[in-house]
């Protein structure tokens, strides 16, 4: 948008309709924080200018060597961002990486070749207080594949993984879902440690398991889920 440039009232409505119902705007290829900041300052300018409401949210796409190299600055440059997300398929290309699919591992490397990657971006994320998702896994055709790469992603603290093709949904829906059996174990502990503490206990034991204030920290997460998706 150029700096003084108006608009029609015709083109003031469908700029407004566009605008009006983005929630969030992915940033693609980002390499440092000032990409990030350059975003934000255009969608101020934007939401100024079109006297939007609502400020619209930013998710970075994290896929080339010097992006991650820079995530923790990428991840606290802007207080609009929410989530960082790894794209494993232009990494993989920028930092030399052969993998037969998108997302899908290396023959020749023994053990999970994103792992690296994957837990400086959920780090970082996590300090950030932001979302952490896992990319694409192209190879659609191969359910169990898919599996193993987002019980990876979830182990190390992502939220949810990008579903290429509608057979993806259903079994990311069930990884990165709280099961009923995970719901009840983390109620059970937090009802019995927070009755320990109204009696002046700092730990206690629940079906053989020491429960103390960092179970509590451990559990968090998976009530938190269950209260956001209604469970």
């Amino acid at each position: 948008m150029a700096h003084g440039q108006d608009y029609s009232k015709s083109q003031k409505k469908i700029i407004n309709n566009y605008y009006e119902h983005r929630d969030t705007i992915m940033l693609t290829k980002p390499y440092t924080a000032a990409d990030v900041v350059f975003l934000d300052r255009m969608l101020g300018q934007l939401e100024k200018k079109l006297k939007l409401d609502r400020r619209i949210g930013i998710e970075v796409l994290i896929e080339e060597v010097q992006a991650l190299q820079n995530v923790e600055a990428i991840s606290t440059c802007s207080d609009r961002l929410e989530c960082l997300i790894f794209g494993m398929g232009d990494y993989s290309a920028s930092q030399g990486i052969s993998t037969r699919n998108i997302g899908g591992p290396d023959a020749g490397y023994p053990g999970d070749i994103f792992h690296y990657a994957r837990f400086r971006i959920a780090m970082a994320a996590r300090s950030a207080g932001l979302d952490a998702v896992d990319g694409p896994y192209g190879n659609f055709s191969n359910p169990d594949g898919f599996r193993v790469e987002a019980a990876r992603a979830r182990s190390l603290g992502m939220v949810g993984k990008w579903a290429i093709h509608p057979s993806q949904i259903e079994p990311a829906l069930e990884i990165f879902s709280p099961s009923p059996q995970e719901i009840a174990r983390a109620r059970k502990l937090d009802g019995a440690y927070r009755e320990a503490l109204a009696q002046g206990l700092g730990a206690i034991q629940v079906d053989g398991v020491m429960v103390d204030v960092v179970i509590l920290r451990m559990v968090k997460t998976t009530l938190e889920q269950a209260e956001l998706y209604g469970l």
